[in-house]
């Protein structure tokens, strides 16, 4: 089972299928630990709040997980409608969007 998310700002970003995050093209960006999303090259990217939405926590920045290989790509999905975002807390900012990656 998987579960689509947006980011912060409203979004759709892609997926979550076990503890790994995937963009809705396919690509494999990142890997979770607990609630927190670490990318390939172990550095913090952001987490999930509010059940489906992700977002960046500055202070976090300097954090690290381990590092991965990325999955080869997957079949892309048909890109979700976006939602209307949410306020951004103090010290957060959005995260990254899908084709940043």
């Amino acid at each position: 089972m998987s579960d689509n998310l947006w980011t912060w700002g409203g979004r759709y970003f892609g997926y979550r299928d076990g503890d790994n995050l995937w963009t809705y093209s396919g690509k494999h960006v990142g890997r979770f630990r607990d609630d927190e999303i670490f990318g390939k090259d172990g550095r913090y990217l952001g987490e999930i709040r509010s059940d489906n939405r992700l977002i960046t926590n500055k202070s976090k920045s300097g954090r690290r997980g381990s590092a991965f290989t990325p999955y080869a790509s997957r079949v892309g999905r048909v890109a979700y409608a976006g939602y209307v975002g949410y306020a951004m807390y103090a010290g957060y900012e959005d995260f990254p969007p899908p084709d940043a990656f």
